[in-house]
């Protein structure tokens, strides 16, 4: 192994992501989450099994598969092929296979929420789901999916055409089957992991269009309306883009108030966007390290440690649960600050974040990574049972390891031409 850095002295005090010890220990990590969830999670008739905590599937037989879980796996195990995971392309292909043939509405176009062996279970068309179609296609494009070229021009046509508000710069939420718009909601989330599938796209394709989108869904979320919350990050919207502070939705994808996981999750796009964009936006890694910080200082739990779930508009804990993801989010986050900023505060948070996940996360007798805990870090299910995901935790395991220039397929792919896995 390299290092990307030469002339950085090995001291106490350099990044653990320089050290060979963490880089085993990183890798260790993400195969033990491949070994989880790799053989267990098929379902021979479609899709992918939700696993519970010893990695059995939940649900039975016939289990609900939605969009974003089955395009999950397949950015997942797309990654598991470009590092050298073995049965990773046989994965891919179960998911794009069933993202295809499945949930791709063949008369109204777009692609479904979720179904089961019977059929559509919910036939409404996402614009989240949508943003993971995006991110599927797009990173399956990078291992040769023969699919992936005719999904990835499929949903980029249904998100422009269908989901895109070219006045305001992001996409609206959700439509009916037939495609008549089921509410004026706005949505952030949304809009976040399409900015994420957006680069993945443009790293991909080279089309200058998907960079575009998500520099402008960026200026809206963040620069017009984070920014001026000091550095919190609004969920909720109407149809004009005007902020719903008494928002009340679903728990578990629309919570209300604000959610620190989300202020993380963007400080580490934000430094990927600036990178894609040749460095010439620099008020995206102010606003990085302020989301960051913000989260910190007001989401961390600094009793018991892990971040809350959700805060509300004075900042106290709404929903004091403690879920994997956030610390996953800050993980990655905390990986590529350290990676252009030499303060301190990073490296230390980034330390911080492995040893937490170490000791109460990482479920190190049944493998995985605990989905839930409560606010004094013993284990919960009130929100997500079992081990619902690989795709938080996985890319917290490897971006740290590769360069912090783009999305970790583009690292990876980058790395592999210049025989260098370090920064």
């Amino acid at each position: 192994m390299t290092d990307a850095i030469p002339d950085l002295p090995r001291t106490n005090s350099s990044p653990w992501s320089q050290r060979p010890f963490h880089r085993q220990y990183l890798m260790r990590q993400s195969n033990n989450l491949f070994d989880f969830f790799q053989a267990a999670s098929i379902n021979k008739n479609g899709g992918f099994f939700e696993l519970d905590d010893e990695g059995r599937p939940l649900d039975g037989d016939n289990p609900v598969r939605a969009i974003h879980a089955t395009t999950r796996m397949v950015h997942c195990f797309a990654i598991g092929s470009l590092i050298g995971r073995p049965g990773s392309d046989e994965i891919v292909d179960h998911g794009m296979r069933y993202v295809w043939e499945q949930h791709r509405d063949q008369k109204n176009g777009g692609y479904i929420w979720s179904l089961d062996g019977n059929g559509p279970k919910d036939n409404s068309k996402q614009g989240y789901g949508h943003a993971f179609v995006l991110l599927a296609a797009s990173s399956a494009k990078l291992v040769g999916h023969p699919l992936a070229d005719r999904m990835l021009a499929d949903v980029t046509d249904v998100i422009v055409r269908r989901f895109w508000d070219e006045h305001r710069g992001a996409i609206r939420e959700e439509f009916a089957n037939n495609w008549s718009e089921i509410s004026t909601y706005r949505g952030q989330n949304s809009n976040m992991h399409l900015t994420e599938a957006l680069m993945a796209a443009f790293e991909a394709t080279g089309e200058k269009m998907y960079l575009d989108m998500a520099e402008r869904i960026a200026d809206l979320v963040i620069r017009q309306h984070a920014v001026p919350l000091g550095h919190r990050v609004a969920e909720h919207f109407d149809e004009n883009w005007t902020l719903d502070k008494d928002y009340l939705g679903s728990e578990m994808f629309r919570p209300a108030g604000t959610t620190p996981g989300h202020w993380l999750e963007w400080a580490r796009l934000l430094y990927q966007l600036w990178t894609l964009g040749e460095k010439r936006l620099s008020w995206l890694t102010d606003a990085a390290r302020q989301l960051f910080q913000q989260a910190v200082a007001l989401g961390w739990d600094d009793v018991n440690g892990g971040f809350f779930y959700t805060l509300d508009w004075n900042n106290q804990p709404v929903m004091r649960e403690k879920l994997w993801w956030p610390v996953a989010e800050a993980i990655g986050a905390a990986a590529f600050l350290t990676a252009y900023d030499r303060d301190d505060y990073f490296q230390t948070w980034y330390r911080k974040l492995w040893d937490y996940a170490e000791n109460h996360v990482i479920d190190h007798q049944r493998g995985g990574w605990r989905s839930e805990l409560t606010e004094d870090l013993q284990p919960s299910s009130r929100l997500f049972v079992g081990k619902p995901d690989i795709y938080h935790a996985l890319q917290a395991c490897l971006i740290p390891l590769y360069p912090a220039t783009g999305s970790l397929t583009k690292a990876i792919i980058e790395a592999d031409h210049t025989d260098k896995f370090a920064r």
